[in-house]
């Protein structure tokens, strides 16, 4: 392939082009590359006409641009920013809790398990309120700046890009400061995002347990913790003439006997002794029946995690609608004003 303008050279094959080496790009190979290259950019490009000189300005071109491809490809590429999105949407559906940590302990040790318990006859209620407060603040805080961290690396991909698409060799190196500041701050961002994806601790401004009566005050800290959202089965949720069968899971390994709240309700009341046909319940299972529904009639079902001393942000709730089945035998049909709610006494582990 032929290259365009004159005194061009084409590419030396070695470690710094992409297609040989798509490790990943950070801030330290930026800065140990850039440390190494020197400053020497104006004399480089513009400083003689001779072969000599042109070949180092066309091999730094080539490494520079390489190195920003290499970044594209990597911290910064289409299939990992897309993978950033459906996280976020995760986190969203998420549920939010406090949970209580001696301080020498770290996140999911185990042997705290019997601590809250005795923690919360210790902990002053309303102190522990302000405190579900601050975390529910918090964790709005952090979903906003995800989206709008990853908003930003995306206007950064798209940047880098047009740099590559429109400008030439000569162009390239003399904008290499802007496009290596650029560099560092995605880079940075991208840290950020990473270090922000996982809910931190929160932040005690006064003490949580009061002294009235305590010889030792434990030493504590708090942390936001998240479980996966809870979603309906779409196979295994099935309904019948007059009754439904509902089935939910969640995507991770959750305690066991975690309770649920499920509702129901008719879409379409045609009468109104039909309004009966809703409800609230609670279930301590993945499944649930409900009997004496109408037949040929659309019902929706919302499942989510019953609300527990700890919870802090909640917003995601599935639902899914279900039509029950006509009767096939002639004769009038006497419809149930009451539903019956029934649970299965399986439960999974979660």
């Amino acid at each position: 392939m032929p290259w365009a303008g004159a005194g061009e050279r084409p590419p030396r094959e070695g470690p710094a082009m992409l297609s040989q080496s798509p490790g990943v790009m950070n801030i330290g190979t930026i800065d140990a590359y850039l440390s190494k290259t020197g400053t020497g950019l104006q004399a480089t490009a513009y400083g003689g006409e001779g072969e000599e000189r042109e070949n180092e300005a066309w091999s730094m071109y080539v490494e520079r641009k390489s190195m920003v491809l290499e970044f594209l490809h990597s911290d910064l590429s289409l299939h990992l920013l897309r993978r950033h999105h459906k996280r976020i949407e995760l986190l969203r559906r998420c549920s939010y809790y406090i949970e209580i940590l001696p301080k020498h302990l770290a996140l999911g040790d185990q042997n705290h398990l019997m601590l809250p318990t005795t923690m919360f006859q210790l902990i002053d209620p309303w102190r522990f309120q302000r405190m579900k407060e601050v975390g529910t603040i918090q964790t709005k805080i952090q979903l906003l700046l995800l989206s709008e961290l990853l908003e930003q690396l995306e206007r950064g991909r798209e940047e880098l890009v047009r740099f590559l698409e429109t400008y030439d060799m000569v162009a390239f190196l003399s904008r290499w400061d802007v496009i290596r500041r650029r560099l560092s701050s995605l880079s940075e961002q991208m840290d950020h995002f990473l270090a922000m994806l996982v809910p931190g601790r929160l932040y005690v401004k006064h003490r949580l347990v009061s002294e009235v009566g305590v010889t030792k005050i434990p030493h504590i800290k708090l942390v936001l913790v998240t479980k996966m959202p809870v979603t309906f089965d779409r196979k295994e949720s099935v309904a019948h003439k007059d009754w439904v069968s509902l089935k939910w899971f969640v995507s991770s390994q959750q305690p066991p006997l975690e309770q649920f709240e499920l509702r129901f309700k008719l879409l379409e009341a045609r009468a109104p002794q039909e309004k009966v046909h809703c409800g609230v319940m609670a279930v301590a299972s993945d499944t649930c029946e409900i009997h004496n529904l109408l037949s040929d009639r659309s019902y929706r079902f919302t499942v989510k995690r019953a609300e527990t001393y700890t919870l802090v942000y909640e917003q995601w709730r599935d639902s899914i609608t279900l039509k029950t089945k006509p009767y096939l035998v002639e004769g009038p049909e006497t419809p149930a004003l009451e539903p019956c709610l029934s649970h299965l006494s399986h439960t999974q582990g979660m």
